[in-house]
């Protein structure tokens, strides 16, 4: 069996601070849980590895790179990935109603939460952005390795 490391990061808003790159150096993937901000910052993200975004709801309407969720299967774990809006005030509790997945991964809130629930993993990587509410930025590294995931939370300096 292979280990699969994926980024997540979300509510970028158009700033994509440098310490993102040796944050998420040497992932295979980046998943945006929204609010990105722009066409630049996925460009710059594809630097360090292939994106998929989800639109958030500050994000341009109709924008083709922006997919309203992800739904993928990593070595035999499900992923949810979208921003949490959809379910109003987003907690680990309404998303694990909606959603199947073993791990959902979602935005919004700009609060870094890793929760875990009868086996499966809620993440919000927090905000990678501008810093608002007093909260420290950060991303995530996602790691899948024999059927099981395990996340770490990665500051990013303010």
């Amino acid at each position: 069996m292979s280990t699969h490391v994926i980024g997540l990061i979300s509510d970028t808003h158009g700033l994509l601070r440098p310490q993102v790159h040796q944050a998420l150096a040497g992932v295979e993937l980046i998943l945006h849980a929204g609010d990105v901000g722009g066409d630049e910052i996925l460009d710059e993200l594809a630097l360090i590895a292939p994106v998929r975004a989800v639109f958030g709801n500050t994000d341009t309407p109709g924008d083709p790179r922006l997919q309203a969720s992800i739904d993928d299967v990593v070595d035999g774990v499900s992923i949810h990935v979208s921003h949490g809006h959809e379910v109003g005030s987003p907690t680990p509790a309404r998303l694990l109603a909606r959603y199947t997945a073993q791990v959902i991964v979602y935005g919004h809130t700009h609060r870094q939460l890793v929760t875990h629930a009868d086996g499966r993993l809620v993440v919000n990587p927090g905000a990678a952005g501008a810093r608002r509410f007093k909260l420290e930025p950060s991303v995530a590294r996602l790691t899948i390795a024999n059927g099981h995931a395990a996340v770490e939370l990665v500051p990013l300096d303010a």
